[in-house]
């Protein structure tokens, strides 16, 4: 999409109200709004008929699953950006909708600031992590390697929980982390404490160690940034 042309996004969610604000704030970032409704079947028959470049939902809604119509949408329309925005905070539910396609997960108590700063970056031909692959395989930015298995049979640790763990016993910040992932400070919270109790420790400098001792660091690759495909 050229530069000059004004972006487009569909808005899920079941109260109107969470309908009228999300139009407010991506206004403000000169973002055009084509199609809205609290309807999940609605929502994508919206991103099939507009083919907008974003598409923010609520998925905890009736009729077809999230994580179902995130799919379905990134498969009618390829260079479709999903941010959820849910009420959720259950880690469970914000790696399902990773799972699913989505780029970005926001708790619904997020500042208005920070959903329009997760828009912008969706939006920016840059380097980031996890979850940027569509549906036919083909990345749509750089990814770090990440061990696809880490070698304690007592733990299990998930893709995004192994990447996490890695980059924060590089010694970035919740801040940092967030930023590169794309996520709320929030989500990484949520990571972090679901990485503590799996690996059985206290804090950061007992997950850094446990890190390091089953050589998660330095195993990552970060390639050359590539831009998302417009």
């Amino acid at each position: 999409m050229a530069s000059h042309q004004k972006r487009t996004a569909v808005l899920l969610d079941p109260h109107p109200l969470w309908l009228d604000a999300l139009e407010s704030i991506l206004g403000s970032i000169d973002v055009a709004v084509v199609g809205r409704t609290t309807s999940a079947d609605d929502a994508l028959r919206l991103v099939e008929e507009h083919e907008p470049d974003i598409l923010i939902c609520e998925t905890a809604n009736g009729g077809m699953g999230g994580g179902a119509l995130i799919r379905s949408c990134r498969e009618r329309v390829d260079s479709l950006r999903v941010i959820v925005l849910g009420a959720s905070r259950e880690p469970a539910d914000i790696d399902a909708a990773f799972e699913a396609g989505a780029l970005a997960y926001a708790v619904k108590t997020a500042h208005p600031d920070d959903v329009a700063s997760t828009v912008r970056q969706t939006f920016d031909s840059t380097i980031f992590l996890a979850n940027s692959f569509s549906t036919n395989g083909r990345s749509n930015g750089s990814a770090p390697h990440v061990p696809d298995a880490v070698e304690d049979d007592k733990v299990d640790l998930t893709r995004r929980e192994r990447e996490i763990l890695a980059l924060m016993a590089e010694g970035h910040s919740n801040r940092e982390l967030a930023r590169m992932l794309w996520v709320t400070e929030q989500t990484v919270k949520f990571h972090l404490s679901n990485i503590y109790r799996k690996l059985d420790v206290a804090n950061r400098t007992e997950a850094s160690r446990w890190a390091h001792r089953h050589g998660l660091v330095g195993r990552r690759e970060v390639e050359a940034a590539v831009s998302v495909p417009a």
